[in-house]
């Protein structure tokens, strides 16, 4: 550490740290900017008159963002407005993203009057048609005229995330007209209560037991005291009623649902329920990581499987799926017969899953594995492996973390893709002249980030593959690296490295990669994954910055390097960038170099992945990226990792001397990243101050 110390020192009094932001290129604002930002500030207030005024001042200045000062002052009264206003809107701004989400508000608002004659003329000009409330609201107006939508309403019902006007209204109407039963109503309870969402598991129980709206609140609030206590019911409600006791106590307590369901009850449950409960324990031990997960969910298949000799799969969802395949992984690969039922177990839960998770990376991945390791020996298990062979290769040229395992276990190495020719004059011309990617550029430059984004991913739709690499070019040009990055990640024929990797603050990260004995590779993945270079941008919970550092952590950091910190440092893009680094090369050396380790660390704090590497049992590191808990930072590791990947390629193609050939250095693979085994002492500091968990509040 005193090194590390000495050499910062160095590069502070050298001056390297106070490097200036440079200035982007932009045109200087016009006068009625402010005016914008006045009408979103009103906005916020419901300041009716101010927003009357703005949209006089910016429609007099003919203002490029008129459209969306506009769409604030006529939102904000919507709930008076009459079909005149909005067609008129609707000529004014036709074919822009403001039309089609003042639509959207449109028909949310015509579902609460009840308009459905109305709807149904609005709905099918709807582009977008990605608000799951109007779907249910269109499918009710659908409902009146006559037609058959028993399946669609029943999808969309059992696929809302919140409890709203549109989707209760179109289950109550069905429900009430008996197009829907009550085991429908138990299957939707069952899947929020699978979903963490108890006030729609509520509402759909409700329309199944009316007459037991305090037992139903005791079931998803108390289920422990509900279990101990049953009530006398009918046989098939009380059943329906434990089960989801049951799957909520799970989510909390696994060991006590599992002791429930072991302790021979007096009316036990029928056996696919029974199936169904012990696959519940099995997810929520998974995500706790308690090594009795994957026996668990064996027995949740033996139930099952001997209830349903139909070979009918189980109705369990893709998430618990899914934590079934993590609970296998997380098993020893010895005893072999140890190793072949866990292989058996990851099969079965993949083959279970829904056609579309099926095609993921990540299950494509692991059941190739599986049928590899499940394949017989000598020539007998030819056609498996054949087969898991064949599956790597459908992932192999994919750009993510599992795509990159499949080459490398193909025996490939990556290798960067030709760089396509740059966006003709003609092509770049088009990007400029492009009304919403200039107006997404204008709100972004204003620091309306939110609206700037959609108008932006709003402008792509449609757009040919050398559009979106003119308007990627276009972004980057202008140093909005987080749309550069995502117009050129939508290509799938023409791939432009440089633009989904860019390179920005080249000479900074080098120097503080360089500071602080860091990989800049890895520094530029983690940055990539963190803030995708936006310097200004702050978190929900208070992270700053490309580093995204909360404050505590940078105080605790900048102590450590001898920094004379003040909190408003964190905010200066280089002081930002040598205390993140610093924190990294910490984390990194208190978990002996292991790269998967050290990024779940920067992500949820040291002291979850030091809990996570527990079990007893080495773990080869994909798999136990796989079974981190946290859905966010089980992504944040394989993305930065296979971030890593790309930028170790591109910093060693750069590096090569004039007139060498492309990629002259041994690049390195993604499982020399990953390191070797993750176990109970992987990385296990014996000296010093460990770094702090930063205070992210990670979920």
């Amino acid at each position: 550490m005193r090194n590390l110390v000495s050499t910062l020192s160095a590069l502070l009094t050298a001056g390297l740290l106070a490097g200036a932001c440079p200035a982007r290129a932009q045109s200087p604002a016009p006068g009625s900017d402010d005016t914008v930002l006045q009408a979103r500030e009103a906005l916020r207030r419901k300041d009716r008159a101010a927003l009357a005024a703005a949209r006089l001042a910016v429609n007099s200045a003919r203002h490029p963002l008129t459209p969306w000062v506009e769409y604030w002052e006529l939102g904000n009264r919507l709930a008076e407005a009459q079909q005149g206003e909005l067609d008129a809107f609707y000529a004014r701004w036709p074919g822009s993203y403001v039309e089609d989400r003042l639509r959207n508000d449109w028909l949310l608002e015509l579902g609460r009057r009840r308009d459905w004659p109305q709807l149904r003329s609005e709905y099918p000009r709807f582009r977008m048609n990605d608000d799951r409330e109007v779907t249910c609201y269109a499918l009710l107006a659908q409902y009146w005229t006559g037609q058959d939508v028993k399946a669609a309403a029943t999808a969309a019902w059992a696929a809302q995330k919140e409890l709203d006007d549109g989707c209760a209204l179109l289950g109550r109407t069905l429900f009430e007209a008996k197009a829907l039963t009550p085991d429908d109503a138990w299957r939707v309870a069952r899947l929020m209560v699978d979903a963490n969402r108890p006030r729609t598991a509520r509402a759909a129980a409700l329309l199944a037991q009316p007459k037991h709206g305090q037992l139903i609140a005791d079931v998803l609030d108390k289920p422990a005291r509900f279990l101990a206590r049953r009530p006398p019911l009918g046989a098939h409600e009380a059943d329906e009623l434990t089960l989801l006791a049951l799957m909520r106590l799970a989510a909390s307590d696994p060991d006590a649902a599992a002791a429930w369901l072991d302790g021979k009850p007096a009316r036990p449950l029928p056996q696919p329920m029974a199936a169904t409960a012990w696959a519940f324990v099995a997810r929520h031990a998974a995500m706790k990581q308690q090594p009795q997960a994957a026996d668990q969910a064996r027995r949740a298949w033996q139930l099952w499987e001997g209830a349903n000799k139909a070979g009918l799969l189980p109705p369990w969802s893709d998430e618990l799926l899914a934590w079934q395949v993590r609970a296998a992984l997380r098993q020893p690969s010895a005893p072999a017969d140890a190793d072949r039922q866990r292989w058996r177990l990851v099969v079965k839960a993949i083959d279970a899953m829904g056609s579309v998770e099926q095609r993921d990376s990540t299950w494509v991945y692991w059941r190739a594995r599986a049928t590899a390791a499940l394949a017989a020996a000598g020539p007998d298990g030819d056609a498996a492996r054949a087969a898991a062979r064949l599956a790597l290769e459908g992932i192999s040229t994919q750009f993510n973390f599992y795509g990159k395992l499949a080459l490398e276990d193909l025996g490939g190495r990556i290798t960067l893709p030709p760089v396509p020719a740059p966006p003709s004059a003609a092509e770049r011309e088009g990007a400029r002249n492009h009304a919403g990617l200039t107006r997404a550029l204008q709100l972004l430059a204003l620091g309306l980030r939110s609206e700037g984004v959609r108008e932006w991913n709003y402008a792509l739709r449609g757009l040919t593959e050398r559009e979106l690499l003119a308007a990627a070019q276009r972004a980057c040009e202008r140093e909005v690296w987080d749309r550069c990055i995502n117009a050129s990640e939508r290509t799938r024929s023409e791939i432009d490295i440089n633009q989904r990797f860019p390179l920005p603050y080249r000479e900074q990260v080098l120097a503080k990669a360089r500071a602080v004995g860091l990989d800049p590779a890895v520094l530029y993945g983690l940055m990539r994954q963190e803030s995708r270079f936006v310097s200004e941008i702050r978190s929900g919970v208070g992270a700053s910055g490309l580093m995204q550092l909360m404050p505590a952590t940078a105080k605790w950091t900048a102590r450590q390097i001898g920094l004379d910190f003040k909190p408003e440092m964190i905010n200066d893009r280089d002081t930002n960038l040598l205390l993140g680094a610093a924190y990294l090369k910490r984390v990194l050396d208190d978990f002996g170099g292991s790269l998967a380790l050290a990024t779940a660390a920067y992500n949820a704090g040291p002291g979850r992945p030091r809990r996570w590497r527990e079990g007893g049992t080495l773990m080869e590191p994909a798999a136990w990226a796989e079974s981190i808990p946290f859905s966010e930072t089980r992504d944040y590791v394989k993305k930065v990792l296979s971030n890593s990947v790309y930028y170790a390629a591109l910093l060693g193609a750069a590096a090569a001397p004039a007139g060498s050939a492309a990629n002259p250095l041994p690049l390195p693979t993604l499982k020399s990243r990953l390191g070797p085994a993750i176990g109970p002492l992987t990385g296990l500091r014996e000296a010093g101050a460990a770094a702090p968990d930063r205070d992210r509040d990670t979920p």
